[in-house]
């Protein structure tokens, strides 16, 4: 079976690179990460990933401890460049031509995101990791991936999670929670569930762009996805 998605942004966690450890780069959960991505780009895919920093700093919660937010978020932002430049070395390793795009200018460790520059590197089969966030303070690495997916021309948003999709409320605390197979954008923000934040959420529904949210951690999910087949849940009107 061929591939739905011509093009696509994928949207990773700082906290899913964790693993079990739940802080810095555990290569037994990036390596299985590069091999789907590895498969998905083989079937054609012009693949943008954004990753966030979690797993090393987290801008809002050094806010929350009385550090300055800019300064904060900058720093969060410098986070996801290392996880970028750690996945770009993973991917690489199999084979694939991978370039790190940077919001904040570091000529000596990536190329500055240039939108043009980005397509033309997708257009050539390249997959192109997007970090630093925004390159501005105060928006998350959420809305940076809808931003970058819009400005890219991405055809769809795939977040990857650790549960199945869209659920009424955290299934790892509340077994009953109901499980969203299709939810509307209203939908999500009314509810206030946290699939991303409203900024994000509100540019998506803005720009008319669908958003599937999925557990990337179970083999293979990426893969059908991009085959068209019913993988988590479906966001859109």
């Amino acid at each position: 079976m061929g591939a739905t998605f011509q093009r696509i942004l994928l949207k990773l966690s700082g906290e899913l690179l964790a693993g079990q450890g739940g802080q810095g780069i555990d290569d037994g959960v990036l390596g299985p990460l590069a091999d789907e991505i590895r498969d998905v780009h083989a079937m054609g895919v012009q693949v943008g990933i954004v990753l966030g920093g979690g797993n090393i700093f987290r801008g809002l919660a050094g806010s929350t401890r009385g550090m300055d937010r800019v300064a904060a978020d900058h720093m969060g932002m410098l986070a996801t460049v290392i996880n970028s430049l750690a996945l770009q070395h993973t991917l690489e390793a199999r084979g694939l031509y991978t370039r790190v795009m940077s919001a904040i200018k570091m000529d000596q460790v990536a190329e500055p995101y240039i939108r043009r520059r980005a397509v033309r590197h997708l257009e050539k089969g390249r997959i192109i990791v997007l970090a630093a966030g925004t390159g501005n303070p105060y928006f998350t690495t959420d809305t940076a991936a809808v931003l970058r997916a819009v400005e890219v021309g991405a055809e769809v948003i795939l977040k990857g999670t650790k549960v199945e999709g869209v659920y009424s409320d955290d299934p790892v605390r509340d077994a009953s929670a109901s499980f969203f197979p299709r939810i509307g954008y209203m939908d999500i923000l009314s509810r206030g569930l946290k699939v991303m934040d409203s900024t994000a959420i509100s540019l998506c529904m803005d720009n008319r762009l669908p958003l599937i949210v999925f557990n990337v951690g179970q083999s293979g999910n990426l893969v059908r996805i991009v085959r068209g087949e019913a993988v988590g849940t479906r966001v859109g009107e």
